[in-house]
């Protein structure tokens, strides 16, 4: 959750060029690349409205415009309105009459009713609240069927052109397919191929009246000018954007109106169409069936502390970094790895090529860069971090790995966890409150535990990662 409310501090390199936390990358086991939301195919799996946690299919859920036919949002908060219910006695007043219950809508969290706009209440809690139409619904509704006619129109014309231009003499056809006398019998009492499938009469389409432009305008009210606007009774533009169809202009005016769906969606790899991310199908579940997110496979990068930066002088910083797989991983410190484009284009030619009909859309890569303003002297050795444990994280009696680490490079270390010293130098180049940005390449062991055709067992892989790390700004007062 901490991802969420602070800033990337570390970023990590996609393979189609965007930077992103680690937070925000999935990583596939079968191509043994990450992914970002830009390099996966969204799917839909179900709709679900997060009130009453009703759920149907795509199909069922485009039918009812992608809103719930029994929660409704209020229009002044946009939260969720609850059923309320009340005790009232018959309208003729008589005093024989037995209470009845009333239900109407109201909002806990601003206390907005239904009441507040004159709706009547209703003898039913999941009665047939009334919903405010659009006044133009009938005008749209005879603009849609007028486009329609006119796209089947424009279809029909296609194929009257495609059926013309493949048609040939019929002494041409009885002699390259050979048709015989009782096939040339049939042909000949066949209707034309100029008729496309049938004809269109242009005399079908509906008549709609054009929109006229008016001459005589209104003029405002004598209020307008000399009583004071209550700016509380006027809906603002999140209010009037919530319903576009009537975008009132009083508070007084505004309906309820029933609650949008949401969406519970599976991420796909684009280059070997297996899922990286696929979440239960009940709306009420947290859990995934398939979540391969890139902190589960791949070494976190996280800044632990640093000195003040200062231009041109060198400054410690240290970084912990996590193990979070099942297995021991050995940790490389690198320079950032940049292709050259030529060899992009052989790549990107070969892939193209080779697996041209298991990936028919590919994200093209994208042309981004960060430029690094300060130079770093990384570790000269290797870092070996042990598997994950999680009874590890509540023992205290000290670790039971024995590792030979340079106290010079590895300052901390307990169960899968190591803290990394790092020496930065921002170029003197830079002014106070300039971000200081560097980089470099790591490369650690993956395990892969996903069983193939070829292989059945474990296979261990080296992979590469570029990261860019932003710890802060210039310290003030202290550049040259």
């Amino acid at each position: 959750m901490s991802y969420l409310l602070r800033k990337d501090y570390v970023r990590y390199e996609c393979t189609c060029g965007s930077f992103m936390s680690i937070a925000e990358l999935y990583f596939c086991r079968h191509c043994l690349e990450l992914r970002c939301g830009y390099c996966v195919c969204h799917e839909v799996d179900s709709h679900y409205c997060s009130n009453c946690m009703e759920h149907l299919p795509s199909a069922e859920a485009r039918l009812k415009k992608n809103r719930c036919s029994t929660c409704f949002d209020c229009p002044n908060c946009f939260h969720p309105l609850s059923v309320r219910a009340t005790m009232r006695s018959a309208e003729d007043g008589s005093s024989k009459s037995t209470p009845t219950k009333r239900y109407y809508l109201s909002c806990f969290f601003c206390r907005w009713t239904t009441r507040d706009v004159n709706i009547q209440d209703q003898t039913v809690a999941a009665g047939n609240w009334p919903v405010k139409e659009n006044p133009y619904s009938e005008l749209l509704t005879s603009y849609l069927e007028y486009y329609k006619m006119i796209a089947m129109t424009e279809r029909s014309q296609k194929e009257k052109k495609t059926y013309g231009s493949l048609r040939k003499g019929y002494t041409s056809l009885t002699d390259k397919y050979g048709l015989t006398a009782m096939i040339a019998r049939k042909r000949a009492g066949l209707p034309s191929l100029q008729l496309g499938g049938k004809d269109f009469n242009q005399s079908v389409l509906p008549t709609i009246t054009s929109c006229t432009a008016v001459e005589d305008i209104e003029p405002l009210p004598d209020s307008f000018y000399t009583e004071v606007p209550d700016l509380t009774k006027v809906t603002t533009l999140e209010q009037r954007h919530a319903n576009p169809m009537l975008q009132t202009e009083v508070i007084g005016m505004l309906h309820p109106q029933h609650r949008h769906f949401y969406i519970k969606r599976s991420l796909r790899c684009r280059k070997c169409e297996h899922n990286v991310s696929k979440p239960e199908y009940n709306p009420g579940s947290i859990k995934f069936k398939i979540q391969l997110a890139a902190y589960y496979h791949m070494p976190e990068v996280r800044i632990m502390t640093f000195e003040p930066l200062v231009c041109g002088k060198p400054s410690e910083i240290i970084l912990k970094v996590t193990n979070p797989t099942q297995h021991l991983t050995s940790l490389q410190f690198g320079d950032l790895v940049h292709k050259d484009e030529e060899d992009k284009q052989k790549v990107a030619l070969k892939e193209q090529m080779d697996e041209k009909k298991v990936q028919p859309i590919l994200v093209p890569k994208l042309k981004r860069a960060v430029t690094t303003n300060t130079k770093v002297e990384l570790p000269n050795c290797s870092v070996i971090l042990p598997p994950r444990d999680d009874a590890a994280e509540y023992d205290d009696t000290g670790d039971a790995h024995n590792f030979q680490d340079d106290p010079k490079i590895v300052v901390w270390r307990k169960g899968n966890k190591a803290a990394i010293k790092f020496v930065i130098v921002p170029d003197a180049s830079l002014s106070h409150s300039d971000e200081v940005i560097f980089g470099f390449s790591l490369e650690y062991g993956y395990v892969n535990t996903m069983p193939t055709l070829e292989q059945r067992q474990p296979q261990r892989t080296e992979m590469q990662v570029n990261v860019y790390i932003t710890p802060g700004a210039v310290s003030a007062g202290l550049e040259n």
